[in-house]
């Protein structure tokens, strides 16, 4: 009931928002808006005119005003016909598509449109008959509701940013402006919420990534394709290395397929109906089509037809740092997070007998546990996705959909986790759960996903021999525990501001001199450090480290390491010299240790 209650008063603030927009430019053109996390947005096409930050001030103002003033929200319903020659009337070209696309098909047919924002009141089945606006103030807008009673119930609100959209989405229609703004009930709600904000902000992975070296992303080689810097590509090389020792202790056979792979492969496993939108195509000299590889699934499924013939072959694991491209909209591009590629997925399938399958998820929840509490991930919860069988979306047997449910269920029960459930989420092609978190502005991100595929052997036509000589199709687990490298690099940038865990940083320590009468001393603490392999978590995990000659202050040399966010500085001066220590610095403050007692200290990080 309270985030109903929230939700409304956000619907409604989109309203006020573009109430103030259209006084503001009364010629202001209105695509839809919709609630979203914390807030809302409204797309808007205001032609030449280009909303900035500077515009935000002038906007607010108005938006208050019309909270002051205290509009009642009014419900009004006018026949579709009418309501077409309100939208030519008024020059709103955008609701009279969306109101031609009611009156043709009862419905709008862009896919992401969201629908919380078209009103509708149907008289039958194909067709609308008749469409509900409402009116604050001298703005009418074409809507479903419910709304706030009067815009003085409207809560506190910050514009945040503005960005482009495609209207509904395509990149062949117009780009519109979409304002986005926070709503919340209390003025003190917002503020703790601005707080976190400018907290996040030096957690950003888009800001941290690039000034720490992780990655960069580059105009003249496009957007959506980061590459990674050496010392991101070191952290990427430490989390495929360790991902690969957890995962062959556990029986994981690790693979490595083509980027490319011919059209029939994805006409055969279902991919190129549903998805080849998402996908890039080429042809070659023959004219045959080929695509980048968007998932690595069919090509795993190749491998298991080549090496799978009895049932005594299952579990049968297949393991890939795989890498995948696809073709995202440029507007929903995001650092490391959403990306075209490449997207370097700790991919997996699990090929098993029906009656293995919960024993195997157990397994799959024992390595999320072990993965993330080295990593320090603790705050985290499973989302258990299910059909909903009123949807036409899922294909096959029902039966077979029930038994994976509650085998996931089981295990989910059985080894403790905490976990949620939610109906007519599943995938196409089976139940899965999504491991979830929290950002540090409280929303909820998937980090990774296992789900369970029924359908695809069917598809491809997968089969083993079974203890009677029959052919029967496997069940296939779907499994990615860091879900993609880059994005959980970005994830984890976050959740640690760029100090990573001692293992995992790219550069783990720095060695920094007072003066350059220092070499012998030095050369000696090198060779402690060169004789130095960590053996936890990732076993044969050379020691990382530099050493700052340079002419300059030890303070600058110290601010540069910190900002780099080396986790250990080893301090040497004459006097340590003398003593035969060293100052250990680190994020917790400065420490003396004895150079002979060095190795284990290192060692017990």
């Amino acid at each position: 009931m309270k985030d109903e209650k929230i939700n409304i008063m956000r619907h409604s603030m989109a309203h006020i928002t573009a109430a103030a927009v259209q006084r503001l430019w009364p010629s202001a053109k209105f695509g839809v808006g919709s609630v979203v996390d914390n807030g809302f947005y409204y797309d808007i096409d205001l032609g030449e005119v280009k909303i900035s930050e500077a515009n935000f001030p002038k906007i607010e103002k108005a938006m208050q005003g019309i909270i002051e003033y205290g509009d009642d929200f009014e419900k009004l319903e006018m026949p579709i016909d009418e309501a077409i020659s309100w939208a030519k009337a008024n020059g709103q070209p955008y609701k009279e598509e969306l109101l031609n696309d009611l009156k043709r098909s009862g419905t709008t047919v862009a896919k992401d449109l969201d629908m919380d924002e078209i009103g509708l009141a149907t008289d039958g089945e194909s067709a609308v008959k008749t469409v509900t606006f409402y009116k604050n103030g001298n703005f009418v807008d074409l809507c479903r509701g419910p709304h706030i009673a009067n815009t003085r119930d409207a809560g506190a609100f910050k514009l945040l940013r503005v960005a482009g959209a495609y209207w509904r989405g395509k990149e062949t229609n117009p780009q519109m402006q979409r304002l986005y703004g926070v709503v919340f009930a209390t003025q003190t709600e917002l503020s703790d919420y601005l707080e976190r904000l400018e907290l996040a902000k030096t957690r950003d992975h888009r800001v941290v990534g690039p000034q720490l070296g992780i990655y960069m992303i580059s105009d003249a080689v496009g957007q959506g394709l980061p590459m990674m810097m050496p010392r991101g590509e070191t952290l990427k090389d430490l989390l495929i290395r360790y991902m690969r020792q957890e995962e062959e202790a556990r029986g994981y056979k690790y693979v490595e397929t083509p980027v490319l792979a011919h059209e029939n492969l994805y006409k055969r496993s279902g991919h190129a109906d549903h998805y080849s939108d998402a996908m890039y195509k080429l042809k070659d000299d023959e004219g045959q089509t080929f695509y980048l590889k968007p998932m690595n699934c069919p090509h795993h499924h190749m491998i298991y037809e080549k090496m799978v013939e009895s049932y005594r072959d299952l579990p049968f694991k297949l393991a890939e740092a795989g890498r995948v491209y696809r073709k995202e909209l440029s507007g929903t591009l995001t650092g490391l997070i959403r990306v075209r590629g490449p997207i370097t997925q700790n991919d997996s399938h699990i090929y098993i007998r029906p009656n293995q399958l919960k024993d195997e998820f157990v397994k799959v929840l024992e390595l999320f546990k072990t993965v993330y509490q080295t990593m320090g991930i603790n705050d985290y919860w499973y989302r258990l996705s299910l059909p909903d069988f009123t949807k036409d979306k899922y294909e096959g047997d029902k039966q077979a959909w029930m038994d994976a449910s509650n085998a996931i269920r089981e295990a989910m029960q059985e080894f403790g986790a905490e976990f949620v459930e939610v109906e007519g989420e599943a995938a196409f092609y089976g139940p899965k759960i999504d491991v979830q978190t929290r950002n540090i502005l409280g929303k909820e991100d998937s980090i990774a996903t296992s789900q369970v595929d029924i359908l695809v052997p069917y598809r491809m036509d997968l089969n083993y021999i079974d203890e009677a000589g029959n052919k029967v199709k496997p069940i296939i687990i779907h499994r990615a525990i860091l879900g993609s490298f880059e994005r959980f690099i970005g994830m984890l940038i976050e959740k640690t501001a760029g100090w990573f865990p001692f293992w995992l940083a790219p550069e783990q320590v720095r060695i920094l001199t007072i003066n350059n009468t220092l070499n012998d001393y030095v050369a000696e603490i090198k060779s402690i450090l060169d004789g130095i392999i960590l053996m936890k978590p990732l076993r044969h995990n050379e020691l990382r480290y530099s050493v700052d000659e340079r002419n300059e202050s030890l303070g600058k040399k110290i601010r540069e390491a910190t900002n780099l966010k080396i986790p250990i500085q080893l301090i040497v001066g004459q006097q340590d010299k003398d003593v035969r220590e060293v100052s250990v610095r680190t994020q917790l403050g400065e420490q003396k240790v004895n150079i002979d007692g060095l190795k284990d200290y290192l060692l017990s990080l």
